[in-house]
């Protein structure tokens, strides 16, 4: 939801609320911010009876010389120096009301006097009546909040089992409880399909095994292609996740039944998906799915960025049983075949899936409502509407990408300047020259309105902020440890919102070989709004990380300053940061412009 305060002091604060994030600016332009140290914020819940000021991490120096890690403090001595802020404490379906009280002065004698602007707000409840529910895990292992709560240790190495279990939660926030409440809302007598690339998780497993009991049929296809391997040391490798899926079905007691297909062929591409579609009463009716980037994995769950989407939608569900229907059928090539064999195969896969339904050529075509891509396919067009809607947003346009940025996107974004929407950009990793490519690399700029964060860490402590950990450190994951969300908003916060999101990569393998599934929703603030909170907290806390990164020699962040200060500034030259053309003051830019923005009382 946006909404917006009444002028104070020439100030005026807007705010977009997800379900645990609540993200602001504050519009300065007819305020007068000289000496303007900067703003305690105050939060007040009116159904708990709190009423605070929120902590922060940076301090005055001239205050507090030396902070350490135990070091804490309020936002009342130690303001926060910027226009733009983010609660990520909120709790779902909530009114707060937040003041923003501007501080003058001196650090060691700060003025207070300045009346506060105050704005009301309502999070978005976690479970709704509407058509989609979304549910993302924390997705930051690599956190101040990890290493302080649960010291840096593997949830395994957590001897208290109650302090284990806080942590598993911590860092699943309630995804896990959502995949498992969408089984449990199946009755007996319903039918549930499932897909799965990784099916590596006990407790769904289990869950699904509940669910036969009940007296619900269940059809899963799960991965089991061969591609077990000797290392050049000897080392054999077992099919992944062949293997490890098998167990699960084992010591999940599955029954026969319960597998309709194990997938084989295509022996070349990944059987990627990872959705669920509920089939009501003996009909069969197709009534609701459940989708998105998260494997049915420990890592998927509590470690890398990964998000589920619940979808209560017939025609979405009728979609999906019907691509399930195609994949039973264990489609593409297979093992042994010669070439032209092979491509015959996976061309006729290819041609079978595009029968299934039309789909939009152009981001302009997508329909308002929800409509579902599906993969593969033969040609370019749905990557290069991917690449159009991320390039010819309005105002503001934000993917994430697990497995670098297609030549596609950067054709698009290159030839951008500082008067183009901003673009941001999540990765796994730095977007760097691959030296064994002869195509010339192409590096998106600041220049090009381009902003680009990366997953990192903070290696060693710095002041007050304490050593991280990562998932891979924490063995959640082993091939990518922080985003591994696929998902695309253009212009999330206007009047047209578009959210594209599931499994594919946006890439061409995830168009034309691999198996996957995306939904485009156009027109939902509700979804829009949560993914873009979600968004916001993922890319900027990796920002100040990959920030952090560079300035230790690891490569410059494109567009970043070469050291973000760790220390409160002892004066208004803060706001040096927020001159037209920097990243802030864009920032602050979005939000004033955004759409259906609401006052309450």
């Amino acid at each position: 939801m946006h909404f917006v305060s009444e002028k104070t002091g020439g100030y005026r604060v807007y705010a977009v609320t997800g379900i645990n994030t609540v993200s602001f600016a504050i519009d300065f332009r007819e305020a007068d911010p000289e000496g303007l140290l900067g703003f305690a914020v105050e939060r007040h819940d009116p159904k708990e009876d709190q009423r605070y000021y929120v902590y922060g991490m940076k301090v005055f120096r001239s205050v507090i010389p030396r902070p350490d890690e135990t070091t804490s403090v309020s936002t009342y001595d130690h303001p926060i120096q910027s226009f733009v802020w983010d609660d990520f404490t909120a709790k779902e379906g909530r009114d707060y009301v937040y003041y923003f009280h501007p501080l003058k002065g001196k650090p060691k004698n700060i003025d207070r006097g300045a009346e506060p602007i105050r704005i009301a707000v309502q999070t978005e409840p976690l479970f709704s009546d509407g058509e989609h529910d979304i549910f993302f895990n924390r997705g930051v292992a690599s956190s101040q909040a990890y290493s302080r709560r649960f010291d840096n240790k593997s949830p395994d190495e957590i001897e208290d089992p109650k302090k284990r279990e806080e942590a598993l939660q911590w860092l699943s926030r309630d995804l896990d409880d959502a995949l498992l409440r969408f089984i449990d809302g199946a009755r007996p007598g319903d039918t549930i399909l499932g897909c799965f690339y990784e099916f590596r998780y006990l407790a769904v497993a289990q869950r699904l095994k509940q669910a036969i009991d009940r007296g619900i049929t269940v059809r899963l296809i799960l991965d089991a292609k061969d591609n077990e391997s000797t290392d050049k040391d000897g080392k054999h490798k077992e099919s992944f996740p062949k293997e490890e899926n098998k167990r699960t079905v084992k010591a999940a007691k599955l029954p026969a039944s319960a597998i309709a297909r194990w997938r084989k062929n295509n022996p070349s591409s990944i059987q990627h998906n990872k959705f669920m579609i509920l089939l009501r009463g003996s009909a069969e009716t197709p009534a609701e799915v459940w989708t998105g980037s998260t494997n049915l994995s420990v890592g998927g769950i509590h470690g890398q960025t990964n998000v589920g989407h619940w979808v209560r939608n017939a025609e979405i569900a009728a979609a999906f049983r019907d691509y399930w229907n195609l994949l039973q059928t264990d489609p593409g090539s297979k093992d042994g075949d010669d070439r032209k064999t092979s491509t015959a195969r996976k061309t006729k896969f290819r041609e079978a899936v595009m029968e299934l339904r039309e789909v939009p050529q152009t981001w302009q075509d997508i329909p308002e409502g929800t409509s579902a891509v599906f993969s593969p396919r033969r040609g370019d067009e749905v990557l290069e509407m991917y690449a159009a809607a991320l390039d010819q947003a309005d105002s503001v346009a934000c993917v994430t990408l697990a497995f670098g940025v297609n030549k596609r996107f950067k054709d698009k974004l290159v030839d951008n300047d500082a008067d183009s929407h901003v673009s941001f950009l999540l990765l796994e990793k730095q977007d760097k020259p691959n030296p064994r490519s002869k195509a010339p690399f192409i590096e998106l700029k600041v220049s090009h309105n381009v902003y680009q964060a990366w997953g990192s860490y903070l290696r060693d402590a710095l002041y007050q902020w304490t050593r991280e950990t990562n998932a891979r450190t924490l063995s959640l994951n082993t091939h990518v440890s922080y985003v591994h969300s696929k998902f695309l908003l253009k212009d999330p916060l206007g009047e047209d919102p578009i959210v594209i999101t599931g499994s594919a990569n946006f890439s061409d393998p995830s168009i034309n070989d691999n198996d996957e599934n995306m939904l485009l929703i156009r027109g939902n603030e509700r979804v829009a709004d949560i993914y873009f909170t979600e968004f916001n907290r993922l890319f900027f806390h990796y920002y100040f990380r990959s920030i952090q990164q560079a300035s230790l020699g690891d490569g410059r962040p494109s567009g970043a300053a070469a050291e973000s200060s760790l220390f409160l500034r002892e004066s208004d030259d803060w706001l040096d940061k927020y001159k037209p053309g920097k990243l802030r003051r864009k920032r602050v830019e979005i939000f004033v412009s955004m759409a259906n923005a609401k006052m309450l009382s």
